[in-house]
């Protein structure tokens, strides 16, 4: 079955579990509907007799019951995305593999600045927030939530890469993963902003992974980056990352992090606060200051 298959099937089954949600959610308003209704009448009324504690007991575990179907329903569709995007990176990849590229993916080298940096803009926006069941703590590569020792990082993830400038200098820079070589613990990694022109070969400890999901600050403030944290965080409008302080941390799902950036032009040795998302905001390996 081919990709497009594939994608046409989820997309199918996207639409019929977003229409089971809206006939769940207009099942459960009718009943929240009587439990409204019947504490205006214990109101009126003035007392709470056995009866009502009875229908009041009955209507909020229908209640209970209905919010857990819909929440099921679209923790379902939620899986459905993910597998959607997916298999669109797959035939992304093997796109590339092949040279062939779509207009709205088209090669690093050959591709406008602007547009580069929407394509970035829209990859932060698009990355799927975590929402954990009750009392489940959130995975690894969620929000600040480094990966496990052993994770190995798929062919097209995004990841931070430390390598050579023209100038002899390191720096961090936004890559791609091409290819993992086990036997020699290597990753093969594409500069975002020079795909098919600069690859680099790298240890793994010059690789970062970026967080696979956004973290909620309402739910898992844990796995979110704390106030003055010493972060990489990538500069507005460029490719790289730099080390910087964490200003204020997300407050909202939607939110991005405000930082301040190491900079020697100002007295205090840092810039004003600067907005970076979720999605590229990683652990700093160097401690000290150079």
């Amino acid at each position: 079955m081919s990709a497009d298959t594939k994608i046409a099937e989820l997309l199918t089954e996207l639409h019929q579990l977003i229409k089971q949600t809206q006939e769940e959610r207009s099942r459960s308003e009718h009943n929240l509907l009587n439990i409204q209704k019947t504490h205006e009448r214990m109101q009126t009324e003035n007392k709470t007799s056995p009866y009502y504690r009875t229908k009041l007991r009955g209507l909020y575990t229908t209640a209970k019951a209905d919010a857990e179907a819909e929440c099921s329903i679209l923790r379902h569709a939620l899986d459905k995305i993910a597998d959607i995007k997916s298999l669109l990176e797959e035939r992304r990849i093997a796109a590339k593999m092949a040279g062939v590229y779509s207009d709205s993916d088209p090669p690093r080298k050959t591709m406008r600045r602007g547009v580069l940096m929407t394509l970035l803009q829209q990859s932060a926006m698009t990355l799927p927030l975590w929402i954990g069941k009750p009392g489940e703590s959130p995975p690894p590569l969620c929000g600040a939530t480094p990966a496990s020792s052993d994770y190995v990082a798929k062919q097209g993830d995004k990841v931070a890469a430390r390598v050579k400038a023209v100038d002899g200098d390191e720096q961090w820079i936004l890559a791609e993963v091409v290819s993992y070589n086990h036997s020699t613990n290597k990753y093969e990694v594409d500069d975002i902003d020079e795909e098919g022109k600069e690859r680099h070969t790298l240890s793994r400890r010059r690789i970062i992974p970026l967080p696979q999901w956004k973290a909620n600050p309402e739910t898992d403030p844990e796995a979110l980056f704390s106030k003055d944290q010493l972060v990489l965080a990538l500069y507005p409008q460029t490719t790289c990352f730099y080390r910087a302080l964490i200003h204020t941390p997300p407050h909202r799902p939607q939110d991005d992090y405000s930082v301040l950036f190491e900079d020697t032009s100002y007295a205090d040795g840092y810039s004003p606060p600067l907005n970076v998302a979720q999605r590229y905001v990683v652990a700093c390996k160097e401690n000290k200051k150079k």
